[in-house]
């Protein structure tokens, strides 16, 4: 699937004039739309950009490092809730658990200590844990948001003695490999952009040191391309079951924290969210000495936005937003189509559609594709899906999760039903 070209032009003007006001010496950003990307804006010689040039992605590495914690999980290594200690003992900071610190509640200090873990050589998993303990902890979990890089370094660690793998092959073996992400890396693979800081008055460039982050690499380490942070942004989107189930996808977007003072955005399980009216995005910035990526998706149109720079400080991850909003905006999903039913319901069932009521509120059931579908005052609407005789549960909407139960008088005939104690009857007058 393809842009139009009058978006297109839209995206190029746009993507050219973020590179001449935010001097940065190369920038590229890619349109994804249904599973493959359909528009590739570039701008700035130093160098050309293509979807084949690796740049650095910072912290997008860390939403492949959640999706290792919940690859475990599904297959019942360990549970969210499970303290640090269970499978990293020894830190000093094991009370804190895998989901605090996935999602950036756990109060832990941002940093490892040392040196500035992204532009000197990293230390090995010993010498980290080794500078960790209780003083470490900044704030009570759930306090607060509280960003932390070294929160990741310690679930990397997790991984590695859960698994006995080292992180960089169980992400090749599990994500990389499955998915065809060939030139998604741990270290540079020509061809790859040098990264640079911008001197401020003078416009020269200074190269930064590409350093290998050593424990701290779950964090921040990996190098990609535009085609294959695509292919991320659309699994994001949509994943491949064989790889991550899609319900603990929906897991790791729901919010954790929310992330800053306007409720505009939060954080799930390794993603960022961010709202945008009435739209959520989910996603995550990257930042590296010399680089900075964007990884931005709209998951209910399957469309996102992923883009690189090689000059630190650039701010790619605020246009990598205002251009998905362009592209939706510009245009926008068609709904999917109505289509009749092939079969009415049985008699048992066509009896339960209609309308019903709760101390004046109307609520109308109907059947669709196998399910029971509330709309209450044709403004709430909930999918219900059958769990046993006259019982079925809420699998979206308010009542996501809910149990919708049918009561039925001697006859059997059905009278009323229950959804979470709340009793609608037939008859506005009767009292349930």
């Amino acid at each position: 699937m393809t842009v139009l070209p009058e978006t297109a032009r839209q995206i190029d003007i746009r993507v050219a004039q973020a590179q001449a006001d935010g001097r940065t010496p190369s920038l590229v950003l890619g349109v994804v739309r249904d599973g493959t990307l359909a528009h590739v804006a570039v701008a700035g010689e130093n160098p050309r950009p293509d979807a084949d040039l690796q740049y650095r992605v910072g912290s997008i590495s860390k939403t492949m490092t959640a999706t290792l914690i919940m690859q475990l999980r599904d297959a019942g290594r360990l549970a969210l809730d499970d303290p640090l200690e269970q499978h990293l003992p020894g830190t000093g900071v094991g009370a804190l658990t895998v989901r605090q610190l996935l999602g950036h509640a756990s109060g832990i200090q941002r940093e490892p200590e040392g040196d500035w873990w992204e532009r000197a050589a990293g230390v090995d998993l010993t010498t980290l844990l080794a500078g960790v303990d209780a003083d470490k902890i900044a704030y009570p979990p759930h306090r607060t948001y509280h960003y932390s890089n070294l929160a990741y370094g310690l679930l990397g660690g997790l991984l590695e003695r859960l698994t006995g793998t080292r992180w960089a092959d169980l992400l090749d073996e599990r994500i990389l490999t499955p998915l065809g992400l060939r030139r998604t890396t741990y270290a540079a693979t020509d061809p790859y952009a040098r990264g640079y800081v911008v001197h401020p008055w003078h416009g020269t460039l200074r190269e930064e040191p590409r350093t290998e982050t050593g424990a701290m690499a779950p964090a921040g380490q990996l190098w990609s391309t535009i085609e294959d942070l695509g292919r991320w942004a659309a699994f994001l989107a949509d994943p491949d079951p064989s790889v991550l189930a899609a319900e603990t996808l929906t897991e790791m977007c729901s919010p954790v924290v929310i992330s800053d003072d306007s409720w505009t955005g939060g954080h799930g399980l390794g993603l960022e969210l961010y709202r945008d009216g009435e739209r959520v995005y989910v996603g995550h910035g990257g930042s590296m000495p010399g680089y900075v990526a964007a990884l931005v998706v709209h998951r209910p149109t399957r469309t996102a936005v992923v883009g690189f720079a090689n000059s630190y400080g650039f701010p790619i991850t605020g246009l990598g937003r205002r251009l998905l909003t362009t592209v939706l905006d510009a245009e926008p999903a068609l709904p999917q189509p109505w289509r009749p039913a092939a079969a009415a319901p049985d008699a048992g069932l066509t009896e339960l559609t209609g309308r019903w009521w709760w101390m004046g509120t109307p609520l109308d059931l109907r059947w669709d594709a196998g399910d029971l579908v509330a709309h209450v005052r044709g403004e709430r609407v909930s999918r219900f899906t059958a769990e046993g005789t006259d019982r079925w549960r809420g699998r979206s909407g308010p009542e996501n999760g809910e149990i919708l139960s049918v009561l039925r008088d001697d006859s059997g005939r059905a009278v009323a039903v229950d959804i979470a104690t709340f009793v609608f009857t037939r008859s506005p007058d009767e009292v349930p």
